[in-house]
């Protein structure tokens, strides 16, 4: 895993619930697409069991969490593996937002699911941007 600087984005596994793909889902345009030179995503999966370089590419890097739900278990996992969380997302805070937004399924997002996970990349963005910038 590499520690080159960019900040790593490292969303929730939330299998099976449509907050944890629409999590995974701004991460990985955040990563891709608006970030591509500052920011990568890591598998919280090889975080939270362990993996010696997924937990070498975290430790004391500036890292941002993003949870689909309370039990905010990439924010647990990469705080407790030693990654420096500059920020934590929870994309229901962001959904309070969205009242009777439908986003979708665990499969599948609507025109409102994509539509709020663009909303919460340009959130990411502007916070990996701030990051970068003050060079924390």
């Amino acid at each position: 895993m590499s520690t080159n600087g960019k900040v790593k984005v490292i969303p929730c596994s939330g299998m099976g619930k449509v907050y944890g793909l629409m999590a995974r889902e701004a991460a990985l345009h955040t990563a891709s697409c608006l970030c591509p030179g500052q920011a990568e995503t890591m598998c919280l999966a090889y975080i939270v069991t362990g993996d010696a370089a997924a937990e070498a590419g975290i430790a004391n890097q500036p890292c941002i969490t993003v949870d689909g739900c309370p039990a905010m278990c990439s924010a647990k996992s990469v705080g407790a593996k030693g990654g420096d969380i500059k920020a934590e997302f929870k994309v229901l805070d962001i959904m309070k937002l969205h009242k009777g937004a439908k986003p979708g399924t665990a499969t599948e997002l609507t025109a409102d699911g994509w539509s709020i996970v663009d909303e919460i990349a340009v959130k990411l963005e502007a916070c990996i941007l701030d990051i970068q910038r003050e060079g924390r």
